[in-house]
C-alpha cells in the first residue's frame, strides 16, 4: 500500500515562490522542474504525472514522464506537493499548501469531487466510533458511485 509522505505542507502562492523554496533548500531549479511547478499552478484540480508530461493538453511544453515523476517526488519530499489515489488509475498530484480538500470518487466513470474537510466530519465521527481510527480522505478518497452512475442503475461494490 502506498502511503503519503509525512511532511508538513508548504505554501507557495505562485510558481516563483515555489522556485524560491526549492533554492532555499539547496535544490537546483531545472527547466523540467520549473515546468512541473508551472503545470501544478496552471490547474485547479488533481493532475496525473502523465498529463503534466504531456503538457496539459498543449498548455505547456511536453516533457519526459520519468523526469516528471522524479520532480514530483522531490516536490513532495519538500512539502510543496502531495499525491492522492483515485480508483485504479495513476496517482494524482496537487499543490500541498493550496489543496486542503478531501475527495470522493466514482468507481464507474472516474468523476472526482472535492469537499472541504469539515463536510466529512460526520463520516470521520462514524469511523472513529466504529474503529477508533482518525480517518482522512485526502490520500485515498471515499469511493462509490456518483449521482449520474447511480441513476443509471449502477451498484457500488460492497
Amino acid at each position: 500500500m502506498t502511503v503519503a509522505h509525512h511532511v508538513a505542507p508548504v505554501v507557495a502562492d505562485d510558481a516563483e515562490a515555489a522556485v524560491r523554496i526549492l533554492r532555499a533548500d539547496g535544490r537546483r531549479v531545472t527547466a523540467a522542474r520549473r515546468r512541473v511547478i508551472e503545470a501544478l499552478f496552471a490547474v485547479d484540480e488533481p493532475v496525473s504525472a502523465e498529463r503534466i508530461a504531456d503538457g496539459l493538453d498543449g498548455l505547456l511544453p511536453r516533457s519526459d514522464v520519468a523526469s516528471t515523476y522524479r520532480n514530483l517526488e522531490t516536490l513532495e519530499q519538500l512539502g510543496l506537493v502531495r499525491h492522492l489515489h483515485v480508483g485504479h488509475g495513476p496517482g494524482q498530484y496537487v499543490l500541498a499548501g493550496r489543496e486542503r480538500r478531501e475527495f470522493v470518487a466514482c468507481e464507474r466513470c472516474g468523476a472526482l469531487a472535492a469537499l472541504e474537510p469539515a463536510q466529512l466530519d460526520g463520516v470521520r465521527a462514524a469511523v472513529r466510533a466504529a474503529t477508533g481510527f482518525e480517518a482522512r480522505f485526502s490520500h485515498f478518497p471515499i469511493v462509490g458511485l456518483c449521482a449520474g452512475c447511480a441513476r443509471e442503475g449502477g451498484h457500488a461494490h460492497p
